[in-house]
C-alpha cells in the first residue's frame, strides 16, 4: 500500500532555503567569489579519442533559453554535468543560444526575460562565472557570420540526411529554412571557439560529425584554421517523464505533473512524485524495460546520491513503491530546494545577472573576433 506523504518535518527544514553564495558579496566588484557545489561528479569520456586528460582543452556547449527555468532532466542530463566540468577544465564555455530560438515561433519579451532567468538559474546550479565564459550568443555577430561562410561549404543532401531534421520536419506544416540549416550555427558555435570538447547527448552527436567534416573540408581548402572537436559523452542519464516513462521529461509536455521545475516546491514535489506513473507491483526493482516508471524514480534518486540503481534497490528492498516515492521526493527536495531559494534571489538582482552576461560577451568576443580575422584572411576578404 502506498504510504501516506506527510512531510511536515522535511517541509520545515528546506522552508527557509540557503542560497550558497551571496548576491551582494558577488556584486562587490573586489568579490573572488567561487561557487561550490556538492553534486556528484558525472564521469563523461570522449568517443572520439582516448585521452586520458583533456584538462587543457577548451570545452564548448550551450542551452536554448526556451523556458523561465529547467526542469530536473535539463538538471541531472546536462547543468549537473558542466558544473562538474569547469573545475576540470582550463576553459570552459557556456553559450545562451538564444539565435537556435527563434527557429520556432516565439514571443520577444518571453524570450528577454528567459536568457535572464536561464543565467539566475544557472548561476543558482552552481556555475561560476570566474570560471566559466558565459554569454548570450545573439549578442556576438561572428556566430552568424561564419555560419554563412559553413553554409556555403556544405550540401543540401547533408544537412537533409541529419536525423533531428527528419524528425522535426515532420511535426511542422511550415518549416523555416532556420530549423533547416541550425545545425551549420550549431557548428559555428563550435569552430569559432576552436572549441576541442563537445558534451552532447545522444540526439546530438550526429550534428557535431557533421561539424568535424566541416573543419575537415575547410582546412582542406585553407589551410589549418579550425579544430576538430571532439564528442565528450558517457553515462550522461536520461531523465524521463514521471507520466509518460516512454518519453524524456520536457517542458513542452502540457501536462505539468510530468516535471519537476527547479523551482518547485516542496508540496509541487511531493504531489508530483506521488502521482509518477508506475506498476501493480509494489517491490522497488531497476528494469528500464519492463518496469520504466519505478526505473525512472530510481534512476533520479541515483543521480541526487552517491548510490547506484542496483545499491538503492537493495537499500530500499524492505519498502513498497508508494513508500519509496516518498524518499525518491525527498532526495528531490534536498537538491531543489537550495537551488530555488538561489534562483528567486538572483533573479532579484537583474543588475548582476547583464553584469555577468556582459563580461562573458568580452571574453568571448576576444576569441570570436581572432578566429574570424584568420578566416577572413584565408577567404580572401582582406584586402591588405
Amino acid at each position: 500500500m502506498a504510504s501516506s506523504f506527510k512531510h511536515v518535518g522535511l517541509k520545515a527544514r528546506y522552508a527557509q532555503g540557503a542560497c550558497h553564495f551571496s548576491v551582494s558579496k558577488l556584486l562587490s566588484p573586489s568579490s573572488h567569489h567561487r561557487q561550490r557545489s556538492s553534486i556528484p561528479t558525472t564521469a563523461v569520456h570522449t568517443m572520439t579519442e582516448s585521452n586520458p586528460d583533456h584538462s587543457s582543452q577548451r570545452l564548448f556547449s550551450g542551452i536554448q533559453p526556451t523556458s523561465d527555468v529547467p526542469h530536473l532532466g535539463n538538471y541531472i542530463g546536462a547543468i549537473k554535468n558542466w558544473v562538474s566540468l569547469q573545475s576540470k577544465h582550463s576553459s570552459v564555455i557556456l553559450s545562451l543560444v538564444d539565435l537556435h530560438t527563434i527557429t520556432l515561433p516565439h514571443k520577444p519579451q518571453q524570450l528577454r526575460n528567459n536568457i535572464l532567468d536561464m543565467t539566475a538559474c544557472l548561476l543558482a546550479c552552481g556555475l561560476d562565472p570566474t570560471k566559466v565564459i558565459l554569454f548570450q550568443q545573439s549578442q556576438i555577430p561572428q556566430h552568424t557570420e561564419l555560419a554563412w561562410i559553413l553554409s556555403c561549404n556544405c550540401s543540401l543532401p547533408r544537412l537533409k540526411h541529419l536525423p533531428q531534421w527528419k524528425l522535426k520536419s515532420k511535426n511542422e506544416e511550415t518549416v523555416s529554412v532556420g530549423l533547416f540549416s541550425y545545425p551549420l550555427l550549431q557548428a559555428a558555435d563550435i569552430l569559432l571557439y576552436k572549441s576541442q570538447l563537445v558534451p552532447v547527448g545522444e540526439d546530438q552527436v550526429k550534428h557535431i560529425e557533421l561539424a568535424r567534416d566541416l573543419v575537415k573540408q575547410f582546412n582542406r581548402k585553407y589551410g589549418n584554421i579550425f579544430v576538430k572537436p571532439n564528442i565528450l559523452t558517457g553515462e550522461l542519464p536520461k531523465v524521463l517523464s514521471l507520466q509518460n516513462p516512454e518519453d524524456k521529461m520536457s517542458k513542452s509536455d502540457n501536462n505539468k505533473l510530468s516535471r519537476i521545475d527547479l523551482t518547485d516546491s516542496a508540496d509541487e514535489i511531493f504531489l508530483k512524485i506521488k502521482k509518477a506513473r508506475t506498476d501493480s507491483t509494489s517491490a522497488v526493482t531497476y528494469d528500464p524495460a519492463n518496469r520504466p516508471g519505478v526505473s525512472n524514480l530510481i534512476s533520479i534518486h541515483s543521480n541526487l546520491t552517491d548510490l547506484t540503481p542496483e545499491q538503492l534497490c537493495k537499500e530500499y528492498t524492505h519498502l513498497d513503491t508508494g513508500q519509496y516515492k516518498k524518499v525518491v521526493a525527498e532526495a528531490i527536495i534536498e537538491t531543489v530546494t537550495p537551488i530555488s531559494s538561489c534562483i528567486k534571489e538572483l533573479k532579484a538582482n537583474k543588475d548582476y545577472l547583464i553584469q555577468v552576461l556582459e563580461t562573458g560577451k568580452e571574453k568571448a568576443t576576444n576569441i570570436s573576433e581572432n578566429t574570424m580575422k584568420t578566416v577572413k584572411e584565408v577567404l580572401g576578404f582582406t584586402l591588405h
